[in-house]
């Protein structure tokens, strides 16, 4: 009985449209106080929800992100690229993929790499006769990287959640997601060549491309900094989110001289916002969680699931069909909330290695990012451009493919994910 009210309530709240967030919070807060199963321990959970020091990353990397974002970073790694490909078939396809790869380790926002990454080579795409809607869906897609790649916002949560090492999480997350990268690079040049679409006039002389990359060595220091600072065990992933603030600023303000006050004033209007969606989803989400594990939701979710098969490879295909299904209605912190409490216990029952099954995880989220119909990227892409979502997605299928095709084997082949930190000492299965 408990079990169906939560849902109805749930379901009920997510045909009305209601906001994620407050679906997640009504839900849990309304059960816990008709039921009677604990409402005066609400306020600790409601506090217990942000109050880690893990989470406390989220904001820092946000507004790093920001910093460099409004610095104009992502035009000069942008320019670089561009020279690199000259007018080779589909280059500036190729230089948006690598760019929002690049970027995406600097902001670990699917969002935000796709607004970026979008201001900036929309036009010069467009310009050489790239369609728009390919041009679109090709950003949003690429963008999806941005979760996969370290510094990942979706890693620091997963690993909040589920225990594991985040600094464990981001080397997991390199070798998938450079793969994915190349996927996505191989598709848009088998488009390009179909479509004739191609790069610059010229390749750039070896000249311009030092001068590139001399104007663009910041912006490639800023990851290798804060990586290499957490693998060399200098600084936590939460210590390293505010390192790469205070560099973000010194780049910004001291070598570019690009931001003004007035600049960092919407700077942090704009990260406050987005950080407080983020960590209003956490706590109420978390609250959500906690409700469902009092009526027994999660326990009987996870034994139906534990049931289906006893084969630990069929587990993890029909649960990564069901996120690529959710990923088509939420966002990836809210599945993360909703799923991960019930598949912990579903991941020890078959041994699955919460680190593999981790990238798996967020993997598979990515690829909701770039899919409809509540895509976040391609809703962020149509607007760029100016055009529906429907247009964008269609687009975007090819991308979905090898996309999903790259998921399948990273669940095949756990060394892909494996293998760095393990090598690193980072891990011990």
């Amino acid at each position: 009985m408990e079990i169906c009210i939560i849902t109805v309530g749930f379901l009920l709240m997510m045909g009305m449209g209601v906001p994620i967030g407050t679906t997640l919070g009504v839900a849990g807060v309304a059960t816990l106080y008709f039921l009677d199963l604990g409402i005066d321990m609400l306020g600790v959970n409601y506090a217990s929800g942000i109050a880690s020091f893990p989470l406390l990353a989220i904001p820092f990397f946000v507004l790093a992100g920001y910093i460099l974002e409004r610095a104009g970073l992502a035009a000069t790694i942008a320019r670089f690229f561009e020279l690199i490909v000259g007018k080779a078939t589909g280059g500036l396809a190729t230089v948006t993929v690598c760019t929002c790869m690049f970027w995406g380790a600097l902001s670990g926002s699917g969002p935000a790499t796709t607004a970026a990454v979008g201001l900036i080579l929309l036009a010069p795409m467009l310009r050489h006769g790239y369609d728009k809607n390919f041009a679109g869906a090709l950003i949003a897609n690429s963008s999806d990287l941005s979760i996969i790649i370290p510094p990942s916002i979706a890693f620091i949560i997963y690993g909040n959640i589920t225990g594991v090492s985040v600094s464990a999480l981001f080397l997991a997350g390199i070798i998938p997601g450079i793969l994915t990268g190349i996927a996505t690079i191989i598709m848009a040049y088998l488009i390009s060549r179909k479509r004739g679409y191609r790069g610059l006039e010229k390749r750039g002389s070896l000249k311009e491309i030092l001068l590139a990359l001399k104007g663009a060595i910041w912006a490639i220091l800023a990851p290798v900094i804060v990586l290499g600072g957490i693998y060399a065990g200098i600084f936590t992933p939460t210590e390293a989110a505010v390192v790469a603030v205070f560099y973000s600023l010194f780049v910004s303000v001291v070598i570019y001289r690009s931001i003004t006050i007035k600049d960092f004033i919407w700077i942090l209007v704009d990260s406050a916002v987005t950080s407080s969606v983020v960590m209003f989803i956490v706590v109420f989400a978390g609250i959500f969680t906690w409700a469902t594990s009092v009526i027994g939701f999660v326990d009987t979710f996870a034994n139906f699931i534990i049931s289906i098969s006893p084969n630990a490879l069929v587990m993890i295909i029909l649960i990564n069909i069901l996120l690529l299904a959710l990923g088509m209605i939420l966002d990836a912190i809210s599945i993360s909330f909703l799923i991960l409490p019930i598949l912990i216990p579903v991941l020890a029952a078959f041994h699955v290695d919460p680190l593999w099954y981790g990238v798996i995880f967020i993997s598979a989220l990515a690829i909701g990012q770039a899919t409809p119909p509540v895509g976040v990227n391609l809703f962020t892409a149509a607007n760029l451009i100016g055009t529906d979502v429907d247009s964008v997605a269609k687009e975007a299928v090819p991308f979905i493919i090898v996309d999903v095709i790259v998921l399948v084997i990273i669940s095949l082949i756990p060394a892909l994910s494996m293998y760095l930190p393990v090598l690193s000492g980072l891990y011990t299965p």
